[in-house]
Protein backbone atom coordinates (compact mmCIF):
# COMPACT_ATOMS: atom_id res chain seq x y z
CA UNK A 1 0.00 0.00 0.00
CA UNK A 2 3.05 2.16 0.89
CA UNK A 3 4.55 1.50 -2.35
CA UNK A 4 1.29 2.43 -4.27
CA UNK A 5 1.16 5.68 -2.78
CA UNK A 6 4.70 6.44 -3.10
CA UNK A 7 4.10 5.92 -7.08
CA UNK A 8 1.10 7.38 -7.31
CA UNK A 9 3.04 10.36 -5.58
CA UNK A 10 5.73 9.92 -8.27
CA UNK A 11 3.23 10.29 -11.28
CA UNK A 12 1.74 13.39 -9.84
CA UNK A 13 4.77 15.29 -9.17
CA UNK A 14 6.10 14.37 -12.90
CA UNK A 15 2.38 16.37 -14.51
CA UNK A 16 2.45 18.99 -11.81
CA UNK A 17 6.27 19.62 -13.10
CA UNK A 18 4.31 20.81 -16.88
CA UNK A 19 2.26 23.39 -15.03
CA UNK A 20 5.65 25.13 -14.06
CA UNK A 21 6.80 24.53 -17.42
CA UNK A 22 4.27 26.49 -19.06
CA UNK A 23 2.23 28.67 -15.89
CA UNK A 24 0.23 30.40 -18.63
CA UNK A 25 -2.27 27.35 -18.69
CA UNK A 26 -3.45 28.74 -15.07
CA UNK A 27 -3.68 32.18 -16.17
CA UNK A 28 -5.98 30.91 -19.43
CA UNK A 29 -8.22 28.60 -17.49
CA UNK A 30 -9.22 31.29 -15.19
CA UNK A 31 -10.66 33.64 -17.94
CA UNK A 32 -13.98 31.68 -18.89
CA UNK A 33 -15.03 31.54 -15.04
CA UNK A 34 -13.95 35.52 -14.76
CA UNK A 35 -16.73 36.25 -17.39
CA UNK A 36 -19.56 33.91 -16.24
CA UNK A 37 -18.90 36.06 -12.84
CA UNK A 38 -18.17 39.71 -14.06
CA UNK A 39 -21.05 39.31 -17.04
CA UNK A 40 -23.10 36.73 -17.34
CA UNK A 41 -23.38 36.82 -13.16
CA UNK A 42 -23.69 40.42 -13.12
CA UNK A 43 -26.89 40.94 -15.36
CA UNK A 44 -28.69 37.98 -14.38
CA UNK A 45 -28.07 39.69 -10.46
CA UNK A 46 -30.94 41.37 -11.53
CA UNK A 47 -33.21 38.40 -11.21
CA UNK A 48 -35.50 37.99 -8.68
CA UNK A 49 -33.41 35.75 -5.79
CA UNK A 50 -32.85 31.98 -5.65
CA UNK A 51 -33.89 29.76 -3.37
CA UNK A 52 -35.92 32.52 -1.25
CA UNK A 53 -33.34 34.97 -0.38
CA UNK A 54 -29.87 33.59 -2.03
CA UNK A 55 -29.22 37.01 -4.63
CA UNK A 56 -28.38 34.78 -7.99
CA UNK A 57 -24.77 35.46 -8.28
CA UNK A 58 -24.54 34.16 -4.97
CA UNK A 59 -26.42 31.26 -6.65
CA UNK A 60 -23.98 30.72 -9.52
CA UNK A 61 -20.77 30.81 -7.76
CA UNK A 62 -20.55 27.08 -6.97
CA UNK A 63 -21.76 25.99 -10.47
CA UNK A 64 -19.31 28.17 -12.17
CA UNK A 65 -16.42 26.97 -10.16
CA UNK A 66 -17.64 23.31 -10.51
CA UNK A 67 -18.24 24.32 -14.68
CA UNK A 68 -14.27 25.30 -14.18
CA UNK A 69 -12.80 22.19 -12.85
CA UNK A 70 -15.29 19.98 -15.55
CA UNK A 71 -13.59 21.88 -18.32
CA UNK A 72 -9.97 21.32 -16.59
CA UNK A 73 -10.71 17.68 -16.03
CA UNK A 74 -12.57 16.58 -18.99
CA UNK A 75 -10.22 17.18 -21.72
CA UNK A 76 -6.67 16.18 -19.57
CA UNK A 77 -7.22 12.31 -21.59
CA UNK A 78 -5.70 14.03 -24.45
CA UNK A 79 -2.60 14.28 -22.86
CA UNK A 80 -2.30 10.57 -22.69
CA UNK A 81 -2.94 10.13 -26.73
CA UNK A 82 -0.09 12.73 -26.82
CA UNK A 83 1.97 11.09 -24.50
CA UNK A 84 1.23 7.84 -26.90
CA UNK A 85 2.10 9.67 -29.36
CA UNK A 86 5.78 10.48 -28.19
CA UNK A 87 6.27 7.03 -26.74
CA UNK A 88 6.01 7.73 -22.97
CA UNK A 89 3.20 5.78 -22.81
CA UNK A 90 4.86 2.78 -23.17
CA UNK A 91 7.73 3.59 -21.26
CA UNK A 92 4.86 4.09 -18.20
CA UNK A 93 3.96 0.30 -18.82
CA UNK A 94 6.97 -1.33 -18.60
CA UNK A 95 7.71 -0.09 -15.04
CA UNK A 96 6.22 -2.07 -11.79
CA UNK A 97 4.58 0.87 -10.99
CA UNK A 98 0.54 -0.17 -10.70
CA UNK A 99 -2.12 1.32 -13.39
CA UNK A 100 -4.02 2.51 -11.06
CA UNK A 101 -1.10 4.28 -9.53
CA UNK A 102 -0.57 5.96 -13.06
CA UNK A 103 -4.00 6.50 -13.60
CA UNK A 104 -4.82 7.65 -10.07
CA UNK A 105 -1.45 10.25 -10.19
CA UNK A 106 -2.16 11.57 -13.49
CA UNK A 107 -5.83 12.38 -11.62
CA UNK A 108 -4.42 14.12 -8.72
CA UNK A 109 -2.44 16.57 -11.24
CA UNK A 110 -5.40 17.62 -12.61
CA UNK A 111 -6.88 18.23 -9.15
CA UNK A 112 -4.43 20.59 -8.35
CA UNK A 113 -4.48 23.00 -11.41
CA UNK A 114 -7.54 23.57 -9.94
CA UNK A 115 -7.11 24.53 -6.83
CA UNK A 116 -5.28 28.05 -7.88
CA UNK A 117 -8.44 28.58 -10.56
CA UNK A 118 -10.63 27.90 -6.95
CA UNK A 119 -8.65 30.43 -5.53
CA UNK A 120 -9.21 33.39 -7.83
CA UNK A 121 -13.13 32.44 -7.96
CA UNK A 122 -12.90 32.99 -4.16
CA UNK A 123 -11.29 36.49 -4.93
CA UNK A 124 -13.50 37.26 -7.65
CA UNK A 125 -16.51 36.25 -5.28
CA UNK A 126 -15.20 38.17 -2.38
CA UNK A 127 -14.95 41.34 -4.83
CA UNK A 128 -18.64 40.60 -6.09
CA UNK A 129 -19.85 40.51 -2.37
CA UNK A 130 -20.73 37.30 -2.37
CA UNK A 131 -21.64 36.20 1.38
CA UNK A 132 -18.68 33.54 1.55
CA UNK A 133 -18.51 30.81 4.33
CA UNK A 134 -14.92 31.35 5.29
CA UNK A 135 -14.91 28.80 8.56
CA UNK A 136 -10.92 26.85 7.79
CA UNK A 137 -13.49 23.54 8.20
CA UNK A 138 -15.67 25.01 4.88
CA UNK A 139 -12.68 26.06 2.85
CA UNK A 140 -11.38 22.28 3.22
CA UNK A 141 -14.80 21.04 2.03
CA UNK A 142 -14.65 22.49 -0.80
CA UNK A 143 -10.98 22.29 -1.63
CA UNK A 144 -11.79 18.39 -0.97
CA UNK A 145 -14.75 18.72 -3.39
CA UNK A 146 -12.89 20.27 -6.05
CA UNK A 147 -9.67 17.77 -6.15
CA UNK A 148 -12.26 14.63 -6.04
CA UNK A 149 -14.30 16.17 -9.02
CA UNK A 150 -11.44 16.67 -10.95
CA UNK A 151 -10.18 13.22 -10.19
CA UNK A 152 -13.44 12.19 -11.57
CA UNK A 153 -14.06 13.81 -14.56
CA UNK A 154 -9.94 13.65 -15.69
CA UNK A 155 -10.47 9.94 -14.83
CA UNK A 156 -13.25 9.53 -16.90
CA UNK A 157 -11.45 11.48 -19.96
CA UNK A 158 -8.82 9.44 -19.49
CA UNK A 159 -11.03 6.15 -20.48
CA UNK A 160 -12.53 7.74 -23.35
CA UNK A 161 -9.06 8.42 -24.25
CA UNK A 162 -8.29 4.83 -23.92
CA UNK A 163 -10.91 3.69 -25.77
CA UNK A 164 -10.96 6.18 -28.88
CA UNK A 165 -7.33 6.69 -29.09
CA UNK A 166 -7.17 9.34 -31.83
CA UNK A 167 -7.35 13.19 -30.91
CA UNK A 168 -9.82 14.37 -33.07
CA UNK A 169 -12.32 11.96 -31.85
CA UNK A 170 -11.63 12.69 -28.36
CA UNK A 171 -11.84 16.25 -29.23
CA UNK A 172 -15.62 15.77 -30.71
CA UNK A 173 -16.70 13.68 -27.65
CA UNK A 174 -15.46 15.69 -24.93
CA UNK A 175 -16.98 19.04 -26.97
CA UNK A 176 -19.98 16.72 -26.83
CA UNK A 177 -19.80 15.77 -23.12
CA UNK A 178 -19.03 19.13 -21.59
CA UNK A 179 -22.51 21.04 -22.39
CA UNK A 180 -24.83 18.46 -21.57
CA UNK A 181 -23.22 17.50 -18.24
CA UNK A 182 -23.10 21.20 -16.89
CA UNK A 183 -26.98 22.39 -18.73
CA UNK A 184 -28.25 18.96 -17.14
CA UNK A 185 -26.42 19.92 -13.50
CA UNK A 186 -28.11 22.66 -10.92
CA UNK A 187 -25.32 24.75 -11.65
CA UNK A 188 -26.65 27.88 -13.18
CA UNK A 189 -30.33 26.89 -12.33
CA UNK A 190 -32.18 24.69 -9.45
CA UNK A 191 -33.54 21.41 -9.87
CA UNK A 192 -36.80 22.15 -9.21
CA UNK A 193 -37.51 24.18 -12.26
CA UNK A 194 -36.39 21.62 -14.58
CA UNK A 195 -38.44 19.64 -16.83
CA UNK A 196 -39.49 16.08 -15.30
CA UNK A 197 -36.98 14.31 -17.73
CA UNK A 198 -34.07 16.44 -17.07
CA UNK A 199 -34.23 16.34 -13.36
CA UNK A 200 -33.97 12.40 -13.68
CA UNK A 201 -30.96 13.54 -15.92
CA UNK A 202 -29.76 15.73 -13.27
CA UNK A 203 -30.20 13.42 -10.26
CA UNK A 204 -27.80 10.96 -12.08
CA UNK A 205 -25.14 13.44 -13.16
CA UNK A 206 -21.74 13.70 -10.67
CA UNK A 207 -21.31 17.29 -11.25
CA UNK A 208 -24.98 18.00 -9.57
CA UNK A 209 -23.57 15.86 -6.21
CA UNK A 210 -19.87 17.72 -6.85
CA UNK A 211 -22.21 21.39 -6.72
CA UNK A 212 -24.65 20.50 -4.15
CA UNK A 213 -21.38 20.30 -2.03
CA UNK A 214 -19.78 23.33 -2.78
CA UNK A 215 -22.79 25.19 -2.44
CA UNK A 216 -23.44 23.53 1.23
CA UNK A 217 -19.67 24.84 1.87
CA UNK A 218 -19.15 27.73 0.22
CA UNK A 219 -21.74 30.56 1.16
CA UNK A 220 -23.20 30.73 4.69
CA UNK A 221 -26.17 29.36 5.69
CA UNK A 222 -27.18 26.64 3.80
CA UNK A 223 -27.74 23.21 5.08
CA UNK A 224 -24.61 20.80 5.41
CA UNK A 225 -27.28 17.75 5.83
CA UNK A 226 -26.29 15.86 2.64
CA UNK A 227 -22.47 17.09 2.13
CA UNK A 228 -21.34 13.51 3.82
CA UNK A 229 -23.88 11.73 1.51
CA UNK A 230 -22.79 13.50 -1.88
CA UNK A 231 -19.06 12.98 -0.98
CA UNK A 232 -19.57 9.61 -0.31
CA UNK A 233 -21.19 9.22 -3.71
CA UNK A 234 -18.05 11.38 -5.72
CA UNK A 235 -15.75 9.03 -3.96
CA UNK A 236 -17.73 5.39 -5.13
CA UNK A 237 -17.47 7.12 -8.35
CA UNK A 238 -13.72 7.73 -8.38
CA UNK A 239 -12.75 4.58 -7.25
CA UNK A 240 -14.76 2.63 -9.64
CA UNK A 241 -13.31 5.24 -12.71
CA UNK A 242 -9.68 4.65 -11.22
CA UNK A 243 -10.51 0.47 -11.71
CA UNK A 244 -11.96 0.55 -15.03
CA UNK A 245 -9.37 3.28 -16.15
CA UNK A 246 -6.34 1.39 -14.70
CA UNK A 247 -8.08 -1.95 -16.95
CA UNK A 248 -8.18 -0.03 -20.10
CA UNK A 249 -4.93 2.15 -19.79
CA UNK A 250 -2.87 -0.01 -22.10
CA UNK A 251 -5.57 -0.29 -24.74
CA UNK A 252 -4.56 3.41 -25.50
CA UNK A 253 -1.08 1.50 -27.38
CA UNK A 254 -3.30 -1.15 -28.51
Amino acid sequence: MIRFILKTFVITELEIRKIFHDPTEIVLRTVQPTLWLLIFGQVFQKMHPMNGSMPYIDFMTPGILAQSVLFISIFYGIAVIWERDLGLTQKFLVTPTPRTALVLGKALSAGIRSIPVMTIIYMLAFLLKVKLNLAITEIFTVLLAVVMASVLFSTFSLIIACLVKTRERFMGIGQVLTMPLFFASNAIYPIDIMPRWLQILSHVNPLTYTINVLRSSMLQNQSQANVFRDLGILMILCVLLIIIGGALYKRVII
